[in-house]
């Protein structure tokens, strides 16, 4: 095993190591309290910096509320992809894509507190970036879900059944973060909670695979020429 290093720490390493310190104290702040309600002097404090070190970092409260919310959602994204993309059934993908997200949930706590906080209660921004990270994973799960309903022997089925049923399919997972936070840590509770998600999942695939997509009624159909 190599000597710990000895070198003094680089100026690139104090600002990353300031500017971490400033996200995790937002975070820690946050959980009490939304976005909106925090002052930079607080965040300042939190970290043991002075109020105008802040601006070094970040250009406001609400650009670092953006920054939480793209590191919230990255690992996130790239876990249920793998997932999705691994297992052959929907029964196994819907348990394995459950488990990950409550063991995501629980070690990234703080970051889904603040993304469920600030998807209702946050800065207009904050609350835009939030909307376009979930409308991201309905678009990603929309493709993926067309391959796998298909290779089952389905109808070919509309673009907008494939948006239709992704977007249940998230807004699931979104109800079902919100659940285990109101848990805390009450492991029969979370235990529920992953159950009747999955309950609720596999009805909706129930009726998916055997769902006729219609085409769009002529009089839509102009209207939208």
């Amino acid at each position: 095993m190599a000597a710990p290093s000895n070198r003094p720490e680089t100026r690139v390493e104090r600002k990353e190591r300031t500017r971490r310190a400033i996200l995790d104290a937002a975070l820690t702040l946050c959980e009490d309290s939304s976005l909106v309600a925090l002052s930079l002097r607080q965040v300042a404090k939190e970290v043991g910096i002075v109020p105008t070190a802040f601006y070094r970092h970040f250009e406001s409260l609400q650009d670092l509320g953006l920054a939480l919310v793209e590191e919230s959602f990255v690992s996130l994204h790239a876990v249920l992809r793998e997932v999705r993309r691994s297992d052959p059934t929907f029964e196994q993908n819907i348990d394995t894509s459950v488990e990950t997200l409550l063991d995501h949930v629980e070690r990234h706590h703080a970051h889904f507190l603040f993304i469920t906080r600030e998807r209702l209660a946050g800065p207009p921004a904050v609350r835009a970036a939030i909307k376009r990270e979930i409308d991201l994973a309905e678009r990603e799960l929309a493709t993926d879900l067309e391959w796998l309903v298909t290779s089952m022997g389905a109808s070919p089925w509309s673009p907008d059944d494939w948006k239709a049923l992704s977007n249940l399919f998230v807004r699931a997972m979104v109800s079902t973060v919100e659940a285990v936070l109101v848990a805390g840590g009450d492991t029969r509770a979370q235990q529920e909670v992953a159950e009747r998600t999955r309950t609720q999942l596999r009805l909706v695939l129930v009726g998916a695979l055997n769902w006729e997509s219609r085409p769009a009624e002529p009089a839509l159909r102009a209207s939208e020429a």
